[in-house]
């Protein structure tokens, strides 16, 4: 299966990464989960070796990779036994800055973009509010336009990067009662007088910094807004389907991984004088659950491919998050009993892994919302198309 979407560079580009995250991440993941603080310099040792840019433009930085490269990337991340800080580092290189590469300008892609991609500079993408959740169009947060500047009160919840990012990506009414119509996109530079952020306390995806962020007149230039005024709800859409295809790929990533580490417990974990791994009712369970992460996977890839053909394949993507999320939830679930008691201890793997992958099924969505956005286009026939970009 992996040879229809990888090459030889492909294979050489995963050892590489493989090495690095084990060089460099994994001896300090443990810290980070128990502190909720990332060390800066391996933003900037990310940075150095082009993680940051492999989707973006060579101009800024960037390698322009196909997407499998990415593809690789978020596997990889999620077998360092760290949902939040995969979290932290795809919020910042999939999120902000593809918003800001999307919609930014050439002074911002400049002052902000080619940073990012460097790992000076680390964003974050505020859109949930509060009272909102997945409720883009409802959200109160507003953007005034004055003679030389926007004034934006209002606040975020549940932001990836919200605490200790440099600046953010957000989203503000700037015609409060056009709804959807009237939401605009805005970047805001951290020190910003009037931004405040509270950090808060996570059942996982405990490494990263999630926050709550307040807006309270926050003054910004003008040519701080991104895009077209009033067009930010078609940006958030449109970048809809990378988002969730991201969490179908981590999802189905995370599940293997369990797996693999399960299987290998099992041969090892010896009960009534064999190992685990030759109880029969043991063996098909680990069948069932293997073969239901292959759909996943197999499923994921052949999104991930129309993507880098530069399709817009929002229904695909979706029921990539929806089901992926699912399966990733159930597979971990049995790996973690194939372990017993060891399995519920946080010394071993799978109690870390139980509580990261909980939010598959929140985050970026929850499944209700997914479920809701299916039954428009495959019950009412709605079409979602992508916005041309100027």
């Amino acid at each position: 299966m992996g040879d229809t979407y990888f090459n030889e560079e492909h294979r050489l580009f995963r050892e590489s990464l493989r090495d690095f995250l084990q060089k460099e991440v994994v001896p300090h993941v443990d810290d980070w989960e128990q502190t909720g603080v990332i060390d800066r310099s391996i933003w900037n040792k990310f940075g150095e070796m082009g993680y940051f840019g492999l989707a973006y433009p060579e101009a800024y930085g960037g390698l322009e990779l196909d997407f499998f490269y990415t593809v690789i990337l978020l596997e990889e991340l999620q077998k360092v036994n760290s949902g939040g800080f995969a979290a932290a580092i795809w919020a910042h290189v999939y999120l902000a800055m593809t918003h800001l590469n999307a919609e930014g300008d050439e002074r911002l892609k400049n002052e902000y973009l080619a940073p990012s991609i460097a790992g000076d500079k680390i964003g974050c993408l505020c859109i949930t509010e509060p009272f909102g959740g997945s409720d883009v169009s409802g959200m109160r947060t507003t953007a005034v336009k004055m003679e030389d500047h926007y004034l934006i009160n209002g606040s975020k919840t549940f932001i990836t990067n919200g605490f200790y990012s440099d600046y953010l990506i957000i989203a503000a009414k700037t015609e409060p009662d056009l709804r959807n119509k009237g939401i605009s996109i805005f970047l805001i530079d951290r020190d910003t007088p009037g931004v405040s952020a509270t950090k808060l306390d996570k059942l996982g995806w405990r490494a990263s910094d999630t926050a709550e962020i307040a807006f309270d007149n926050v003054k910004i230039p003008l040519q701080n807004l991104m895009g077209e005024e009033n067009q930010g709800f078609s940006y958030i859409m449109q970048h809809f389907d990378l988002e969730r295809l991201i969490m179908g790929i981590n999802a189905h990533s995370r599940a293997e991984h369990a797996l693999e580490y399960t299987l290998e417990y099992m041969k090892e974990r010896t009960a009534f004088g064999k190992s685990l791994d030759n109880f029969q009712a043991l063996r098909h369970k680990m069948v069932e659950l293997n073969s239901e992460m292959e759909v996943c996977k197999s499923y994921n890839y052949m999104v991930a491919q129309r993507l880098n053909e530069g399709e817009y394949a929002v229904k695909e993507a979706t029921i990539s998050k929806l089901m992926s999320t699912k399966m990733a939830d159930k597979v971990i679930d049995g790996c973690l009993q194939m372990l017993g008691g060891y399995g519920y201890m946080e010394e071993y793997p799978l109690a870390r892994l139980y509580r990261d992958s909980r939010l598959g099924r929140i985050g970026g969505g929850t499944s209700e919302i997914l479920k809701e956005i299916l039954a428009k286009l495959m019950v009412d026939k709605k079409v979602f198309a992508k916005v041309p970009q100027n």
